[in-house]
């Protein structure tokens, strides 16, 4: 890739940014441009001496907040986002753990008591595909040490003044994007810690859903009272297979799902002392094992949505949906092993704060183009690679010193970074998954720069 092609996609992704100062804005482009280059590396080793006291004095900045620093990047999502019918919002919340440096300032406690750092929640934009689009917005905060131990008095709270309002901000969140891609129908997917009454019942824009994974047995409007016993109660629509993965002393296997569907009708918790809430319409998913092996507990999700779902396709498009959580954990797992946020040195909870909003694009666009190698693999490598790079790539796994006039597809391309990264590649074996990949990225980086 040129190094005009590569300019642009650090101005595409940070140009707009709304800093207050283009002198901000146009230091954030060139530190996204050059910590791209080597996320896994300190900032020591990235950066020259000037551009480091740079950085330092960016994310030391009170003028600088996430928001701002994703302003360009969120508005690149959306004009992605327009290009296709419907879009998932996966939502997830993660720590991270600042232990290991005391010294900082501004640390609060974790979920474990003993941990030290913040917490982050954050909204990810999917095609139905898996294809990661970008980051729709984050929201990050401390829990202060003089709340430890006090667990019991905050369940009384209100839903606005506790952490779970993060799930309600994340819908409002949607329907203000809405209003910006009104062509495309929004998903918004959680996981159980999600399952609040709150959301169901809060308002939002046509075209704005949620799917969520059932962590409650709700009351429902239904002879059997409840959800779980409601759907017992309901004759399976058709099986389907899903491969279990190995782990720990489970062995891999296939399992045989059952499938039922049924709209319910969801009522108010008895704990909900809000008058005249109504009772809420959804649509309940319930895959469940069948026959599963002696000793193990049935393979299950019960999904709740908005979505009209009436039949065996529509059911089986909504557990494909709900299974694309993962791609915001893979997402997680670049930021942290991948970007070493955990491992910087800034010493205050603020820096730390607003670097991983921008190293949250830097691992995206990571993602981005490992995932587009498996769903579109024809394309130029040069999405991704600069030319320097594919020929130093083509160079080291075909041990030759002349490269081809064309550059080599993104498929091609992604399959030898990853057996850089010690992927076999044999028959058998299933496409490079992100460790593998990122192992390879980090040799490619080295023989790149040689």
């Amino acid at each position: 890739m040129s190094q005009e092609i590569e300019n642009d996609w650090a101005i595409d992704e940070f140009g707009a940014a709304d800093l207050g100062d283009a002198r901000r804005t146009a230091r954030l482009v060139a530190l996204a441009r050059q910590l791209a280059k080597s996320p896994h590396c300190s900032f020591p080793q990235s950066l020259s001496q000037a551009q480091l006291k740079a950085a330092y004095r960016f994310f030391d900045n009170e003028e600088v907040d996430t928001d701002g620093i994703l302003t360009s990047h969120i508005g690149q999502t959306l004009a992605r986002m327009r290009e296709v019918p419907v879009i998932l919002a996966i939502q997830d919340t993660t720590e991270y753990n600042l232990t290991h440096l005391p010294a900082t300032e501004g640390l609060g406690y974790c979920t474990h008591k003993h941990v030290r750092g913040f917490f982050m929640h954050s909204m990810l934009a999917l095609t139905p595909e898996g294809l990661p689009l970008g980051v729709l917005g984050l929201k990050t905060w401390v829990r202060p040490l003089a709340q430890l131990g006090k667990k019991a008095l905050r369940k009384k709270l209100p839903i606005d003044e506790k952490e779970s309002v993060k799930w309600i901000e994340g819908l409002n969140h949607m329907t203000a994007l809405k209003s910006q891609c009104r062509g495309t129908q929004i998903v918004g997917v959680c996981d159980r810690e999600g399952d609040l009454y709150d959301v169901f019942v809060a308002e939002r824009s046509p075209d704005v859903e949620w799917l969520v994974r059932a962590a409650w047995n709700r009351r429902v409007n239904h002879p059997e009272a409840y959800l779980w016993e409601a759907m017992q109660s309901v004759a399976p629509m058709g099986t389907t297979s899903l491969r279990i993965p190995e782990r720990g002393k489970r062995a891999e296997r296939t399992a045989q799902m059952a499938i039922r569907c049924a709209p319910v009708r969801i009522r108010k918790p008895k704990s909900c002392k809000v008058k005249g809430l109504a009772e809420v319409d959804a649509y309940a998913i319930w895959a469940i094992e069948i026959d599963p092996p002696q000793g193990q507990d049935p393979i299950e999700w019960m999904l709740l949505t908005s979505v009209a779902t009436h039949t065996m396709e529509q059911a089986l498009e909504r557990l494909s949906w709900y299974a694309r959580r993962w791609t915001i954990e893979t997402w997680h797992r670049v930021l942290k092993s991948g970007c070493q946020i955990e491992a910087r040195q800034f010493g205050d909870v603020k820096r730390f704060i607003r670097a991983t909003a921008l190293f949250a694009v830097i691992a995206w666009r990571i993602l981005y183009a490992t995932l587009l190698g498996r769903l579109d693999a024809d394309v130029s490598c040069e999405v991704l690679l600069q030319r320097f790079e594919w020929q130093a790539l083509y160079c080291r796994t075909h041990a030759v010193s002349s490269v081809p006039q064309q550059p080599p597809t993104l498929g091609e391309a992604i399959l030898w970074i990853a057996k850089l990264g010690g992927y076999l590649g044999r028959k058998r074996d299933r496409p490079p998954g992100m460790t593998v990949l990122w192992r390879g990225f980090l040799a490619l980086h080295e023989i790149s720069q040689m």
